[in-house]
């Protein structure tokens, strides 16, 4: 099993910055592509930002440029940072994952894991 654990959410004032981590643990094989996703209360899960493994990453459309997704490919990890947070952006942030099994060759079983979330909340 893999597990994810994000790190870094927290109260900060409009116009602030925030950086989040995300740390996978357990039996890895391969992980593949890393994101971040977001869900505020009654809303849809929504994708944050999400990078490849060769580092090739695309956001959301309300992140215009104050985001940026990054990886440490050789231990794992995933990186948010944000900045010029905004009220709206209040919502708990969750990390995922795309672990692959490879079991014949190039043949792999993928499994999507996701971390708890960490709330981050942007408030005067």
């Amino acid at each position: 099993q893999v597990q994810l654990v994000e790190s870094g959410g927290g109260l900060v004032q409009p116009g602030g910055s925030l950086t989040l981590s995300c740390a996978a643990s357990g039996k890895i094989f391969s992980i593949n592509s890393m994101g971040w996703y977001r869900q505020s209360p009654g809303m849809q899960r929504e994708l944050v930002a999400r990078i490849s493994i060769g580092a090739s990453a695309n956001y959301g459309d309300f992140v215009k440029g104050r985001f940026t997704i990054s990886r440490d490919t050789a231990n794992n990890m995933a990186y948010l940072q944000m900045n010029n947070l905004k009220p709206e952006d209040t919502a708990v942030y969750f990390c995922y994952a795309e672990h692959r099994t490879y079991y014949s060759g190039a043949r792999y079983y993928a499994d999507d894991v996701w971390g708890q979330g960490t709330q981050v909340t942007v408030s005067a």
